[in-house]
């Protein structure tokens, strides 16, 4: 039960966080750097299957044995190790295998991806322990 909170927790951080995000902080960048490859909308079958496993793992991976008694500190490493790896699955294979990838989306993205993690990796583990007492 303590991950199910802990994925309840991550699921609605990881949400309203790439939100912002994508809706009000980058969407012009990444439209512009994605040009024509952007839709006009979001399909969001593949987003929320996309954002329920990606948290599942966060949890499984980073969240969950930081509760069972890692540190703080390794969660952050492993928080920021795990966004950098799973967001170069996609960036690092569309600059590989897609005409005129734009690299500059590449790194932004891929910093994205680590801090977001790590912070809703933090805030989970946080709300969860407070929540679980």
């Amino acid at each position: 039960m303590k991950y199910l909170l802990a994925y309840g927790i991550a699921t609605v951080t990881f949400f309203a966080l790439d939100m912002v995000w994508l809706g009000l902080v980058t969407r012009n960048f990444y439209r512009s750097q994605m040009g024509s490859l952007m839709s006009d909308t979001v399909n969001w079958l593949p987003a929320i299957a996309f954002y329920l496993l990606f948290v599942a793992a966060l949890v499984n991976f980073v969240i969950g044995p930081a509760l069972d008694g890692g540190s703080v500190g390794r969660l952050v490493l492993n928080a920021a190790f795990f966004g950098l790896v799973t967001y170069a699955t996609y960036d690092l294979t569309g600059w590989a295998v897609i005409r005129n990838w734009p690299v500059a989306l590449t790194f932004v993205d891929l910093a994205w991806g680590t801090a977001l993690s790590t912070m809703v990796s933090l805030v989970s583990y946080h709300l969860t322990r407070i929540f679980w007492q």
